[in-house]
């Protein structure tokens, strides 16, 4: 009976969606203010019955209700009780139900905050939010509904994936999906504001809000899954170049873009059409990373698989977001004026040269990603596009974006004089930082991580040198933290990929291996029981050139009910390097395949996406609430 209730919550959710579109629509037509606002209450109606459905779902899922056909798929008598609860978003149907719970948070957040301007702008806003509720409601119900039932009910389930038995399952695709789903804010915003008469309103200011708290999101969610994929993978890497993978960079690059666009747009009325394209084609790229996940058209260990015809419904979606407002802009192009560049030395220039980068970057990593399937779409044959190309265009791209971001410091708003002085001062620094690092931290010589170490240290150098900085320390130091965590991010992974080393072999019981300063001895082979699994776990003893002695022991793990083997690696973190041991299939009796690998100033990356989520968390405490709380206010001022 519990599902039949959840499966009614969702119908009711869907119902106070499409009240929420049509009331504020016959209250234009009506000229009835009164009308209006029962977008409220029934955007909060939506909201509850949503939350109410999906923790439904997931007390049928601690209660192993395997009459429910999802949960038998995802789960597991034997399953840890948390691991029940990220199994309710581990499966493509119960994703697509978490989506719609966060599309419903967001618009929920959004009248809330919202609560006393009740004027025909924010009412726009919470019919596109609305009617996106409604979309992903109905595309629930009738191809991904996970309330459906199995009978005769099975005796168990089939158990969750055992590479999604991880903590990482339980934050990693909430934070995504509340990243992704979080741009459809600032494209509602957007949207409300291309079917607007006059321009006068300060949408962007009202929208900024709503693209940082999505961009930290995000960007924690991206951190996440490339620290998840690092430890349970087993290959030893953070980023693969995965279409997945890239399929969240994409809104990630072109949402970083729009919170520029958004900063300028506010204080100085610029680049305001740059805004609004950026606010749906972020939200667009969000809507395509959940179409890479679900049609299969691409191949991706992080893949749902699922069945082409769900995602091309995905693909019709992503049509209407972008047609419909495209066409509004293209209609409204001339009544968005933006204000008049004063100097070609001034901030608003500056941002609208990283638009174009970023711009650049995105269209790179997009072709990239789907030109295998254009090209086999057209029956030219199957090729394949991996990191070296990724490397050999994105790299350049964000070098030259340092070398954009460090000018920050030196150029205002409005006409800038550059002060030649510090400038030369700024740079004699970097490159006395990049040639120290380079000499006491990186093994050989490399031209590229010499231009990496010179431009990070270039931003991060930089913000010291601004007029007054401890005045403005506060003022700026969410900009400054951000921009250093990227920085310290692009230190990590190109020392990473310079200076780490690895070596393969087979061993047992008494036999050691060196892999540089690194001895490393087979102690014994233990038999571990998990609580649905048994495993084979290695003892290693590592000593390194100062005599400390590490104790690992990475286990390869057998899952009964699935028939899967999983390597579990184990992993020493220093502070400028990983020993990284992965232990592979059992050659005889007493032997292992081993991969030990050493994986330098990998905590680096770590650090640097931590700081980068610092920084968003900071903007986000000078900014909300993002609008006025003035009782009365006026939308259209």
């Amino acid at each position: 009976m519990i599902p039949e209730i959840a499966l009614f919550l969702l119908i009711l959710t869907g119902f106070f969606a499409l009240l929420g579109v049509l009331f504020p629509l016959l209250a234009t037509v009506k000229n009835s203010p009164q009308l209006r606002k029962y977008t409220w209450p029934l955007t909060y109606g939506a909201a509850v019955s949503v939350t109410l459905s999906i923790s439904l779902l997931a007390y049928s899922f601690l209660v192993d209700d395997f009459s429910v056909l999802y949960i038998a798929q995802h789960s597991n008598s034997q399953l840890p009780a948390f691991f029940k609860i990220a199994a309710v978003w581990g499966g493509h149907e119960g994703s697509l139900l978490f989506w719609v719970f966060s599309l419903a948070l967001w618009a929920f957040a959004i009248a809330v905050i919202n609560r006393r301007r009740k004027g025909q702008f924010i009412s726009h806003v919470l019919v596109v939010m609305n009617l996106l509720i409604l979309a992903f409601v109905l595309l629930t119900l009738f191809t991904s509904n996970p309330f459906l039932r199995l009978l005769p009910m099975p005796f168990e389930g089939r158990d969750l994936n055992p590479m999604l038995q991880d903590v990482g399952l339980i934050f990693h695709p909430p934070l995504l999906y509340l990243g992704y789903v979080g741009f459809s804010g600032v494209f509602a915003f957007a949207a409300a504001a291309l079917c607007q008469p006059q321009s006068t309103f300060p949408w962007a200011k009202q929208s900024r809000g709503w693209a940082l708290l999505a961009w930290t999101f995000l960007t924690a969610g991206i951190a996440l899954g490339a620290w998840w994929a690092y430890y349970e993978l087993g290959w030893g890497g953070w980023w693969f170049w995965d279409p997945v993978e890239n399929a969240s960079l994409l809104p990630w690059l072109t949402g970083t873009a729009l919170l520029h666009s958004l900063t300028a747009s506010e204080k100085r009325h610029a680049l305001i059409r740059w805004s609004l394209l950026l606010a749906v084609f972020t939200f667009c790229l969000s809507i395509l990373g959940t179409f890479v996940v679900r049609s299969g058209v691409l191949t991706s260990v992080h893949a749902f698989a699922v069945d082409p015809t769900k995602g091309l419904l995905l693909l019709l979606l992503l049509a209407l977001c972008l047609v419909v407002p495209l066409t509004l802009f293209a209609n409204n192009y001339g009544r968005f004026k933006v204000g008049r560049l004063r100097s070609f030395y001034s901030r608003e220039v500056l941002f609208l040269a990283l638009n174009s980068l970023f711009a650049v970057t995105t269209l790179t990593v997009l072709l990239g990603t789907f030109y295998p399937m254009i090209f086999d779409a057209f029956n030219l044959g199957k090729i394949s596009v991996g990191a070296p190309y990724f490397n050999a265009l994105f790299v350049p791209l964000t070098l030259l974006a340092f070398l954009l971001m460090g000018c920050a410091a030196f150029i205002n708003w409005g006409k800038s004089k550059l002060d030649k002085k510090r400038l030369t001062g700024a740079l004699i620094l970097s490159l006395l930082a990049a040639l120290l690092i380079f000499y006491l931290l990186t093994e050989g010589t490399d031209t590229l991580v010499i231009l990496v170490l010179l431009s990070t240290s270039w931003v991060i150098i930089t913000p010291f040198f601004k007029l007054h900085f401890i005045k403005r320390l506060f003022k700026n130091s969410a900009m400054t933290i951000a921009h250093t965590g990227i920085a310290i991010t692009a230190i990590g992974a190109a020392l990473n990929a310079h200076n780490s080393s690895e070596i393969s072999s087979k061993m047992g019981p008494g036999t050691q291996v060196v892999l540089g300063e690194l001895s490393i001895e087979y102690i014994e082979t233990q038999w571990v029981i998990g609580p649905n699994y048994s495993a084979e776990q290695a003892l290693l003893f590592i000593t390194d050139q100062h005599n400390k002695d590490y104790q690992l022991t990475p286990q390869r793990r057998h899952y009964p009910v699935r028939v899967m083997n999983m390597s579990e690696p184990a992993i020493k973190s220093l502070w400028n390097k990983d020993i990284y041991i992965t232990l592979g299939e059992k050659i005889d009796a007493t032997d292992y395949a081993v991969r030990i690998q050493k994986r330098a100033f990998t905590n680096w990356i770590w650090l640097g996406t931590v700081l980068m989520i610092i920084g968003g968390l900071f903007a986000l405490l000078k900014r909300f609430p993002p609008l006025s709380r003035r009782n009365g206010e006026n939308d259209e001022q």
